[in-house]
């Protein structure tokens, strides 16, 4: 009989959902254990949904580590929440996925490596990015070398209007570690980083701003739904950031995160230039600038169902314990992660650039 990885869901709420539909209630190789949330409502629904009542329920998650016969846990709580439950259940011998960001601090995210290599257990965060199946063309291409030197690029995730949890943990810097910068900026910094063949970053400055924390209309789009609101709630984080990294090779990455901004449209987007191509990334597929005998020639490819990109995260995840598969995700990427959004708050704060 093939080994199924048992599993237990702590967080079932957003993201947690999206966890729960496409990929755990549908992979044959997941059994799951039991969820776990302080309102204990949201599992009872989960449960229902996924006509699965024989899940066990928690608001506890070490109680249910402790009572559980587990292989691994998938967290997906606010974010002040990702290191310390990572830690425990690491150092208790599970393997651990989680929701991004890695942490809220460099410290917190330390300690997570640490325990990763002191358990011998996998650590992955997720990096959904990286499995659309645009993201592994433009990998694949820059990888043959048809691309030549990636020597510079830009990256961003801005929106016209979407602050999510407006007053909730969201928009509470303790919580959150941030705004737009930790919540947006991880996904396309990620992505841009790891297509560039994951350069070492050496130096990060940079800018924040928060002009829209006053008005109530700036959370107006489907993005507001995200995280629980409080009507008068805290609201200590940025809502645009704009910053400049540069790398040991030489590199260099322009970015830009936004919940609320005066432009046109949303757009997630990674722009990178080689010697011998560049490369765009968007949310509609993947672009290649080259030459071909002499001609400029635009390369397009659309993409295929991009929301499989989660399921394809955490299945890597399961097929790394089950089959030994090679990690596409190591704790230092999250470090090297979390050290570029810190430094690039304490650039915002004093107007200098700050060395890693």
């Amino acid at each position: 009989m093939t080994k199924k990885l048992r599993i237990a869901q702590i967080g079932v709420g957003g993201m947690g959902s999206v966890h729960l539909r496409l990929s755990h209630a549908k992979n044959p190789r997941i059994e799951l254990v039991a969820l776990c949330d302080l309102i204990p409502e949201r599992c009872e629904r989960m449960r229902r949904e996924l006509g699965r009542e024989d899940i066990a329920v928690y608001t506890d998650y070490r109680e249910m580590i402790e009572k559980e016969q587990l292989d691994a846990v998938d967290i997906v709580t606010p974010n002040d929440l990702h290191s310390v439950i990572a830690v425990y259940a690491l150092e208790h011998g599970l393997n651990v996925f989680c929701e991004k960001p890695d942490a809220v601090s460099v410290e917190e995210a330390l300690k997570m490596q640490a325990a990763a290599e002191a358990s011998g257990k996998v650590l992955m965060v997720m990096r959904n990015n990286r499995y659309t199946q645009k993201a592994r063309y433009l990998k694949d291409f820059i990888a043959s070398g048809a691309a030549g030197e990636i020597y510079c690029g830009r990256c961003g995730w801005i929106r016209r209007r979407g602050i999510p949890g407006r007053g909730g943990w969201f928009t509470t810097k303790a919580r959150s570690g941030g705004g737009p910068l930790i919540d947006l900026g991880v996904h396309m910094i990620d992505l841009a980083i790891w297509l560039m063949g994951s350069p070492r970053p050496v130096a990060v400055s940079g800018c924040t701003y928060s002009k829209f924390s006053g008005d109530e209309s700036a959370a107006d789009s489907e993005h507001a739904a995200f995280g629980d609101a409080q009507k008068g709630g805290t609201f200590d984080v940025e809502d645009l950031a704009m910053g400049f990294i540069r790398f040991e090779n030489g590199a260099c990455l322009q970015i830009e995160f936004s919940w609320a901004s005066n432009i046109k449209e949303e757009k997630r987007f990674v722009e990178l230039r080689g010697t011998k191509a560049g490369i765009s990334w968007q949310g509609d597929g993947a672009e290649i600038y080259t030459e071909q005998n002499g001609y400029p020639v635009d390369l397009r490819r659309t993409d295929g169902d991009p929301s499989s990109e989660h399921d394809a995260a955490l299945r890597h995840f399961t097929r790394i314990i089950l089959d030994g598969e090679e990690k596409d995700y190591v704790p230092q990427q999250g470090v090297d992660m979390i050290r570029i959004l810190t430094a690039l708050y304490e650039s915002a704060e004093t107007g200098k650039e700050v060395r890693l």
